[in-house]
């Protein structure tokens, strides 16, 4: 059994990326991962993703839109103010305005751009660009 679902659905699309595929299918659909790649798909990192329901747990099949040179899960989850987030995209990101955070609110999973925008912090999931 996997420990980490959501550290092995990014690494799908990191290493489909670099690959050169443009569509992998994904394992287990959960809502959190489901949230994370509306984020990704609000900022144009893959194209579409619809679930599959084959069986328990089901499968998300992605469409990758364009080439991602990175992406990856932050581990431990670090909760992080808004006064913060720049030191966090200033370690995980490598140019301003370059890529995005993608972080869990209480307003839901949203980029650190939108986090910002609304003044609210929040627990870092993972970072693309």
């Amino acid at each position: 059994m996997r420990n980490d679902t959501l550290n092995d659905v990014i690494n799908s699309i990191k290493n489909a990326s670099r690959l050169g595929r443009r569509e992998i299918i994904a394992e287990p659909a959960a809502k959190l991962i489901g949230k994370v790649l509306k984020v990704m798909q609000d900022y144009n990192y893959i194209k579409s993703f619809e679930v599959i329901d084959e069986s328990r747990g089901g499968k998300f099949k992605i469409v990758l839109n364009t080439t991602i040179n990175n992406c990856g899960v932050i581990k431990p989850r670090f909760p992080v103010k808004n006064e913060n987030l720049e030191k966090y995209e200033s370690r995980y990101l490598p140019a301003e305005d370059f890529g995005i955070l993608i972080l869990t609110t209480t307003k839901g999973v949203m980029s650190n751009i939108e986090a910002r925008k609304l003044g609210i912090g929040g627990k870092l999931l993972a970072y693309v660009y």
